[in-house]
């Protein structure tokens, strides 16, 4: 017995070992000067996770509704773990941002990507792969990052399958035609493609712009982490074993991860946090002066990335309420177009697209190390609180949005003139 167990296990390892891509961490020469790293997690760990738009294989072109070349990065997400493990904080980098995306060159085939000015962040995906994002991510925040991982729409279908699907609610009837997502009022557990459709969604929640589309992103990955700590997924082999085998084969890791037992390192350290101590926010952002649908890092945004490359407690500020009419979503969405971001921190636009009063300070029952005022960043006015989601804290519904960002109106207008289309969902 003890022979054909091990006999299995080292079928399992090599299995699995073998389903793992890899490449590149950096892909632009003299971007950072990481610091030495103690991997048993007494130093900070950064790690960005990528969400790729690929429709590199028959599955993405049928999920994606398209196939051709090329990829952007459409999800962008800086994992920031604390020294000893005992906060983490998840922080979405806006698809639009306008950066300098820097010079690249592809190690597997030696091509030369140029240096591209005022780009959008997420075209960084195309000039030699994700370690171009890491170097752009990098540039942009200061942040030195110690790994990434990347997921494509195959990916994220597999893995929610995997964990049972993950339960999230909506405060009206929704239908999003161009991620397809379409759900009634009230609570759902979103498997496979459906969660697809409500991570992908952009123009369901919130004015319709990527802001939304984020926060609700975070409300799906805050009860994806409790449901998978809840479940006990991480001490049942079983489920344990369909978790890892869908997401070795659904990740591409840099090269430092490659391997199952790196990736068990990094899951073991990810389960030592607290979900009481983990927070979701959003970059602070303000409108791009030369183009309303894409965005610059707003007041406020050099404080978060400061706390987070220097390992210290997230900023936070009292919101005035000049400061809250600014962070809610007010302008419309053209059918068809882009949409027009509204500024301010993410803390009040969440409360908007939540439905909830804003309020000055962490999230209920959330303080990570304890938060300090937010200074605002030189040249700006102060900003609007950067209240994160807290991983435990029940977030409610999220709020359908109101302005007509689809072809037939509002969300809740197109769920009413389409009841041919089946819901997402039950």
């Amino acid at each position: 017995m003890v022979v054909l167990l091990a006999a299995g296990g080292t079928w399992l390892f090599f299995h699995l070992n073998g389903d793992i891509h890899h490449s590149a961490l950096y892909l632009a020469p003299g971007t950072q000067s990481p610091e030495a790293r103690n991997s048993a997690g007494q130093s900070p760990m950064n790690i960005l996770v990528i969400g790729s738009d690929t429709r590199a294989t028959a599955a993405d072109c049928a999920i994606g509704g398209d196939c051709g070349p090329g990829a952007n990065a459409d999800v962008e997400m800086v994992v920031h773990l604390s020294a000893g493990r005992t906060d983490a904080t998840v922080m979405s980098i806006p698809r639009d941002t306008v950066v300098d995306i820097p010079a690249c060159t592809d190690p597997a085939t030696g091509h030369s990507y140029p240096a591209q000015a005022r780009s959008q962040i997420n075209g960084s995906l195309q000039n030699g792969g994700p370690g171009c994002t890491v170097a752009a991510v990098h540039a942009l925040t200061g942040i030195s990052i110690d790994h990434f991982m990347m997921v494509d729409f195959a990916g994220v279908v597999s893995m929610s399958d995997a964990v049972g699907g993950v339960n999230v609610c909506v405060d009206n009837n929704v239908y999003d035609p161009d991620s397809h997502l379409k759900l009634a009022k009230g609570t759902h557990t979103l498997k496979g493609l459906a969660a697809l459709e409500f991570l992908r969604t952009r123009h369901g929640f919130g004015n319709g712009g990527d802001l939304g589309r984020e926060t609700a992103q975070h409300v799906f990955l805050s009860a994806l982490l409790q449901k998978t700590k809840s479940a006990g997924t991480l001490t049942d082999p079983v489920a344990l074993y369909k978790l890892a085998d869908a997401a070795t084969k659904a990740l591409t890791v840099d090269d430092g991860l490659a391997g199952v037992t790196n990736l068990m390192s990094i899951a073991s350290q990810l389960a030592d946090v607290p979900t009481d101590r983990t927070a979701f926010i959003t970059m602070p952002s303000v409108p791009y002066p030369a183009n309303a649908n894409w965005l610059s890092p707003g007041p406020g945004a050099q404080a978060v990335f400061r706390a987070l490359a220097t390992d210290q407690p997230l900023p936070s500020a009292s919101a005035s309420a000049t400061t809250a009419a600014e962070a809610r979503p007010q302008s419309p969405v053209r059918p068809g177009g882009g949409a027009t971001k509204a500024g301010g921190g993410p803390g009040l636009f969440l409360d908007a697209l939540l439905g909830r009063s804003p309020a000055p300070g962490p999230s209920a029952g959330f303080a990570p190390q304890g938060y300090a005022p937010v200074a605002a960043d030189a040249g700006s006015s102060p900003t609007a609180a950067t209240q994160p989601l807290n991983a435990t804290a029940p977030a409610g519904c999220v709020a359908v949005g109101t302005e007509d960002t689809t072809q037939f109106g509002t969300p809740v207008a197109a769920y009413a003139l389409n009841p041919q289309i089946p819901d997402s969902a039950p």
